[in-house]
C-alpha cells in the first residue's frame, strides 16, 4: 500500500473484504477515518499509544500498547499500514473468530517469537495489563502478575514442562471461558 493514498486500491478492498468480517461500506469507512488520523498512510507506535490511552484514562497503557502494537506490526516495519490496522481490528473486535482472536493473543504473549509462552512473558503481559487497568483494578482485590501467572501454566501447562506451546494455550483458552476472556480481554463475545 502506497503512501498517502486518498483511495483505497481494489485489490486492498477485496483483500479485506474476504479476509475481515467488515462489509465494503465498514472498509471505506474506516479508510476514511485510518487516512483522516494517518494521512501518510501509516499509524506510528506514538499516536497508536496516543489513541490507545484515550481508552485507559486511569492507567499506564504504555507497555501494553507496546505488546499490542508489535503483535499487529505484522512486517514489523515499525508502522502499521491500513490493512494491518483493519485485520488486527477485525481480530479483536466482536467480529473476530475465537480461534482467530486466541492465535493473535499468543502471538502478544510470545515476547520473543520462539513459539512459545514462558511464565516470564506471560508475567510481563499480565503486568502491562494491570498497569493498563490502573486505578479501576485497584479497587478490587486482585492477584499479584506472579500468582496469577502461576495459576495460568497450572490449567494450561499440560505437559509441565515451564512454557505453553501454541496448542497448550489454544486448548487451554477454548476449554476454560474466564482463560478466554482474560487472556484475549474478551469482555463477552461468544465463542460460538
Amino acid at each position: 500500500m502506497g503512501k498517502g493514498m486518498s483511495h483505497l486500491s481494489k485489490e486492498d478492498l477485496k483483500f479485506l473484504q474476504q479476509n475481515t468480517k467488515f462489509s465494503k461500506d465498514e472498509i471505506k469507512q474506516w479508510y476514511k477515518g485510518f487516512m483522516r488520523d494517518c494521512p501518510n498512510g501509516n499509524l506510528s507506535k506514538d499516536k497508536f499509544k496516543e489513541v490507545y490511552s484515550q481508552f485507559f484514562p486511569g492507567g499506564d497503557p504504555e507497555a501494553f500498547c507496546e505488546h499490542v502494537f508489535r503483535s499487529f506490526d505484522k512486517d514489523k516495519s515499525g508502522s502499521i499500514e491500513f490493512k494491518e490496522f483493519l485485520l488486527a481490528i477485525n481480530i479483536t473486535s466482536n467480529k473476530g473468530n475465537p480461534k482467530d482472536k486466541l492465535e493473535w493473543a499468543f502471538s502478544m504473549y510470545d515476547i520473543d517469537g520462539n513459539q512459545t509462552i514462558d511464565k516470564k512473558e506471560m508475567e510481563n503481559i499480565i503486568k502491562a495489563i494491570y498497569n493498563m487497568l490502573g486505578s479501576s483494578i485497584k479497587e478490587q482485590p486482585v492477584e499479584t502478575p506472579m500468582e496469577r501467572t502461576d495459576k495460568i501454566f497450572e490449567k494450561m501447562d499440560t505437559n509441565k514442562d515451564g512454557v505453553l506451546t501454541k496448542e497448550e494455550f489454544l486448548e487451554g483458552c477454548m476449554n476454560d471461558r474466564c482463560l478466554y476472556q482474560m487472556l484475549t480481554a474478551d469482555g463477552g463475545a461468544s465463542k460460538e
